[in-house]
């Protein structure tokens, strides 16, 4: 059964789509400093992620050939995931988007605890 195509008109939109989420950023951020990391490595590396989650991410990703998954024949078997060259070009995404916490990251964090201070119960 084919997936229906709903990806908006908008490439903005369709680009967030493949790297946003709670885990994908860190997830892209993990493989991209190593070689390969087994399932248990990156759930410990990324951290606070359950592993139902990160099996859900991970689909995704490999969905959009941002992620290689690796069946190694071992005894016991066990399975790596690796980057692929694609995710090297979101670096200079993730530069600029680094850039900007760090040029704005103070007044997000001041905007939210103003948020929270006047809308906790």
């Amino acid at each position: 059964m084919n997936k229906i195509d709903n990806t908006p008109n908008c490439p903005v939109a369709n680009t967030l789509r493949v790297f946003a989420g709670k885990w994908k950023p860190e997830i892209l951020w993990q493989l991209s400093q190593t070689d390969r990391l087994r399932f248990n490595e990156l759930q410990r590396a990324v951290g606070g992620v359950s592993a139902k989650m990160l099996a859900q991410q991970l689909q995704e990703l490999l969905r959009d050939g941002l992620v290689n998954r690796i069946q190694l024949e071992t005894i016991p078997p066990h399975v790596e995931y690796q980057a692929t060259p694609l995710i090297k070009t979101l670096k200079p995404l993730f530069d600029i988007l680094e850039q900007w916490y760090v040029d704005n990251g103070v007044v997000v964090q001041k905007a939210n605890k103003k948020y929270d201070t006047e809308n906790s119960p």
